[in-house]
């Protein structure tokens, strides 16, 4: 049939955050655009690229990409808490296809997500994560060591390459970014109690998830108020990852150094490789172009906010 992308931002501080009154409405707009687009494709499968923020993986065991043949939503910052709709056996095909390309990836028989893979169900869907069946991939976006963006659009170009003849309509969905520098803990500079939570801080007790949750939406307050010792937001920097994005030239990727993005875009702005294994898996489908695009540095979100849509041009 064909294939169609939704990219957008994700923050935990939607629900948790009071920006001005008019940003909040172009969000909910931008959104409005995204859920219109999605529900005139009507897919059949949605293919959802998304990070982790130390909540479904752990230092005990983090790969670089992950194929989910079950999953269950972990519920942070009230997001979805259940089983998802995953066609496995759908998924075992993907996963051994991906493999042949020689392109390794980890698989799971119980995945767990967080906000940052259900969220965009969450919008599109109206909260209804279980609206269409969906295949969970995980991709690494905050733990170093870090693969090369290089290998994340291969890894996308795989999946799309594995889609593109399908008799099904297919929705690749990149959750995350743009520039942004939330206080995750850093491996390298953690206190002894957050390296054992970065290595394994699973199901956490109901109080210590909402002093975590405390924590960052605090963070998003001073922030606001420029008082916040985090990194500011890059627009600039934003702006630029969105011109490849609509260039439809996916190899230009590949010039995103990991180092260089912590230094100017901070060290959750890896969260964009999952726009990169999205675009990517689209441009392997055939060549398309960017039907919508939002952008806005809110600081409320402690995010550079973009939402785009892109369609196959011969579709």
């Amino acid at each position: 049939m064909t294939q169609a992308l939704v990219c957008m931002s994700h923050s935990p501080l939607l629900e948790h955050a009071n920006p001005d009154p008019e940003v909040k409405a172009q969000v909910e707009a931008a959104f409005d655009q995204a859920r219109q687009f999605v529900s005139d494709f009507d897919p059949d499968l949605v293919i959802n690229f998304g990070p982790d923020h130390y909540n479904g993986f752990f230092y005990d065991l983090m790969p670089p990409f992950c194929i989910g043949y079950e999953a269950y939503g972990t519920g942070d910052y009230d997001s979805f808490a259940g089983k998802l709709d995953v066609p496995t056996e759908i998924a075992e095909k993907l996963a051994q296809h991906v493999i042949d390309r020689d392109l390794d990836t980890a698989i799971s028989r119980r995945m767990e997500v967080d906000h940052g893979a259900v969220q965009p169900m969450e919008v599109l869907y109206r909260g209804d994560v279980t609206a269409k069946p969906v295949i969970p991939i995980f991709i690494n976006s905050v733990a170093p060591p870090f693969s090369k963006v290089q290998r994340v659009r291969k890894f996308g170009e795989a999946i799309g390459d594995y889609f593109k003849n399908t008799d099904k309509k297919v929705l690749f969905i990149g959750s995350g970014g743009l520039s942004h520098d939330p206080p995750v803990p850093q491996i390298a500079t953690a206190t002894p109690e957050q390296r054992a939570m970065l290595t394994n801080g699973r199901n956490p007790t109901p109080e210590a998830r909402a002093a975590r949750q405390a924590r960052t939406i605090a963070t998003a307050e001073a922030f606001a108020r420029g008082e916040a010792d985090i990194m500011d937001l890059n627009p600039e920097w934003d702006r630029a990852f969105l011109d490849v994005c609509r260039s439809g030239q996916v190899e230009g990727f590949d010039a995103y150094d990991p180092e260089e993005m912590n230094r100017v875009a901070g060290h959750s702005s890896h969260e964009v490789r999952t726009w990169v294994a999205a675009y990517s898996a689209l441009r392997a489908c055939g060549e398309y172009e960017v039907s919508y695009e939002f952008y806005k540095p809110i600081p409320e979100y402690i995010a550079g906010f973009g939402i785009t849509t892109a369609v196959l041009k011969n579709a």
